[in-house]
């Protein structure tokens, strides 16, 4: 009986569709491990928050939507959320104010009077206990 070859695009075990996964399997894991946001993840991988920030600037710069989700593999509607968390995370960044100094000097004069309101307030209740504002004893004059 005469041997037959085995077929060089062939593993053992498997076929040749499972060999081309592989090899692309691992340059998929090469090219996000060097730190590119190039190609579909590997199974087992996780969209990673620099990863999302490249495709979404990609997206902003004015890449079709159907091309990237082509690219990495991902679905039209998951870009299109990507997006809009991105431009929601945006807008809370530009709403908020920082270091406004008539309202610091506010909160500064409001703690002073809630210092001496209730300042007053224990010299009320001593005055009305009996004992006055001032120990009692003896001027040194």
């Amino acid at each position: 009986m005469p041997r037959r070859r085995k077929s060089p695009n062939k593993q053992e075990g498997r076929g040749s569709d499972s060999a081309v996964e592989a090899e692309g399997a691992r340059r998929a894991t090469a090219a996000c491990t060097a730190g590119g946001a190039t190609g579909p993840l590997a199974s087992g991988q996780r969209w990673t928050v620099s990863r999302k920030r490249e495709v979404v600037l990609r997206i902003f710069r004015g890449e079709s939507l159907d091309s990237l989700s082509r690219e990495f593999g991902v679905e039209i509607y998951r870009l299109e959320e990507w997006r809009d968390r991105a431009l929601s995370g945006m807008e809370t960044g530009l709403k908020s104010r920082q270091g406004n100094p008539v309202q610091a000097e506010l909160d500064t004069a409001m703690k002073r009077i809630g210092e001496l309101a209730m300042e007053n307030e224990l010299l009320y209740e001593r005055c009305r206990k009996g004992n006055g504002p001032f120990p009692k004893g003896r001027s040194r004059r």
